[in-house]
């Protein structure tokens, strides 16, 4: 796995979206609406939603999603600890795959965690 894990998949994701975007429009802005009103802060603030939704990633063992919500967690303030222990969570609950996609959701983590700093 190279260091640029996240960056890779939301690339490598981009340009399919958009085309898949364009065939089903209202699909894409009713999955929006429904994506910014769970991850909008409430009695649970915007960060940690997004460590519930990376740790549901993990172990929906979905690379795209676990991309997504790395950078969301990062741009949310999530700290590296946080992040690992939601991934420890995810390990608990789905054992040896968590212990892949949870390496596979760190790696992106620290990853969008070194170019926000730069």
């Amino acid at each position: 796995m190279t260091t640029d894990y996240g960056t890779h998949v939301r690339e490598e994701l981009r340009e399919l979206t958009r085309e898949l975007r364009r065939a089903i429009p209202q699909v894409y802005a009713g999955y929006k609406q429904l994506h910014d009103g769970a991850l909008a802060a409430g009695a649970l603030d915007a960060k940690t939603k997004e460590l519930i939704a990376l740790a549901i990633a993990v172990s929906k063992e979905c690379d795209g999603c676990i991309a997504a919500h790395a950078h969301a967690a990062v741009e949310r303030g999530a700290s590296e600890q946080e992040a690992a222990e939601a991934i420890g969570v995810t390990i608990l609950m789905n054992g040896g795959p968590g212990t892949v996609y949870g390496a596979r959701a760190f790696s992106a983590f620290r990853e969008f965690v070194a170019k926000k700093d730069q």
